[in-house]
């Protein structure tokens, strides 16, 4: 079955997490993704956090479905072989420290010159231009300066960070659309383009709706726990047993009161002055809240996430990592698979592709041990012969 992005051919020289998390979704979709690395030890990931005698469980979790060729951009040879797989390549991802690539002359005025048709796609902490660009950044370095921070956590307590990759992967999956845009407009205009998507840029996007509030009200938008605005329920509330993530989010609107009361037995709330409105509601939220967890540690999360769908009350168990990895639902969507990968002695989880298309369900595939996959690439696009692949290893080239 042909897939979506079959044909694309994207060289992969990105590491740790933004960068991958980009490649991964284009080849999950059907790209070629060739992950360009250094000979000597590769994408930094393959290490970090490692818990066995292979690659790491972060490096794994970011690099399915890609073809790993190692590449020596510090010689001639190297930067020679690099440049015949521009000629044959759709796309360029790198995340790269500002200005790396110019310096080893590999940057976008040369390479366009090379393939006028290549999508160079970069992905930086603050870009290329403005007062921060030659600034790094990483994950929380990135939701402290889009705004993310700020909104976090309870107001008695600090801005707090969020686990989420919001800077990282959410800066990966922006920069994936923008290299699909950039095909898109390739088919009409024959030319590539460089595409960049920042990290703080990329948080201040999905920080729209608290920037909406400043303006809203004039003054910065506070810290204020899991409550959701004035809305009761609106918030977690504990349940049995009592464990540290035993709790539901239950999220009401004035429509659904009725269902909510009914389905929680007190169906008298319904009509009772104190709780009728949004606005009582609000008013009256402690005791509110109290009648409302008082049902809630009566049942498990889930028997209550299961009672309010029903009556179709919008809920959520707050479900730990383990959960979530043996959760029945994301197992049905293929949103959490086994991967048998030798080098780890066995079997371990990660998650699929969460863009579901119906002509072209994605496969997820072992990612590649370091280079091993350099010989066959280098003959199918480079045109070197398996004498001259061993001649380049001797000499630290590949």
């Amino acid at each position: 079955m042909s897939k979506a992005l079959a044909g694309v051919r994207v060289i992969d020289m990105t590491h740790n997490q933004a960068g991958p998390a980009c490649t991964q979704i284009m080849a999950f979709l059907g790209a070629d993704v060739i992950k360009l690395e250094n000979p000597k030890g590769g994408d930094i990931a393959r290490v970090v956090q490692r818990d066995q005698d292979s690659d790491s469980l972060f490096f794994l979790v970011l690099n399915a479905n890609k073809r790993s060729l190692t590449l020596n951009l510090k010689t001639d040879e190297g930067k020679a072989l690099f440049k015949k797989l521009i000629a044959e390549s759709d796309v360029l991802v790198e995340n790269f420290s500002p200005g790396a690539l110019d310096r080893m002359g590999l940057g976008y005025d040369v390479l366009k010159e090379i393939n006028p048709r290549l999508i160079y796609s970069t992905v930086k902490g603050f870009g290329t231009y403005g007062p921060y660009s030659d600034f790094k950044s990483f994950e929380p370095i990135a939701q402290a300066m889009g705004g993310a921070m700020s909104v976090t956590g309870f107001p008695e307590n600090p801005p707090t960070y969020v686990w989420p990759a919001i800077g990282d992967s959410g800066t990966g999956m922006h920069l994936a659309i923008g290299i699909l845009a950039a095909l898109q407009q390739r088919h009409a205009t024959g030319k590539g383009q460089h595409v960049e998507v920042s990290m703080q840029d990329s948080v201040v996007n999905i920080m729209r709706v608290a920037l909406r509030d400043h303006q809203r009200f004039n003054t910065p938008k506070m810290r204020a726990g899991n409550q959701l605005g004035d809305n009761v329920p609106g918030s977690t509330y504990a349940c049995k047993p009592g464990g540290p993530n035993d709790y539901v989010y239950i999220f009401a609107q004035q429509q659904m009161w009725a269902a909510f009361s009914g389905a929680i037995g007190r169906s008298a709330l319904t009509d009772d002055p104190k709780f009728s409105t949004h606005a009582a509601r609000w008013e009256n939220r402690e005791e509110l809240n109290g009648i409302i967890e008082a049902w809630t540690k009566q049942h498990t999360k889930h028997d209550v996430m299961r009672i309010l769908g029903e009556a179709g009350v919008p809920s959520g168990a707050c479900q730990d990592t383990g959960e979530v990895l043996e959760d029945p639902h994301l197992k049905a969507r293929e949103m959490i698979v086994n991967i048998d990968y030798p080098p780890r002695n066995g079997i371990y989880k990660t998650v699929g592709c969460p863009i579901k298309l119906s002509d072209s369900p994605a496969e997820i595939q072992t990612p590649p041990q370091l280079g091993e996959h350099t010989a066959d690439l280098l003959q199918e696009l480079c045109d070197v012969s398996a004498d001259d692949v061993a001649r380049l290893r001797e000499a630290g080239v590949v």
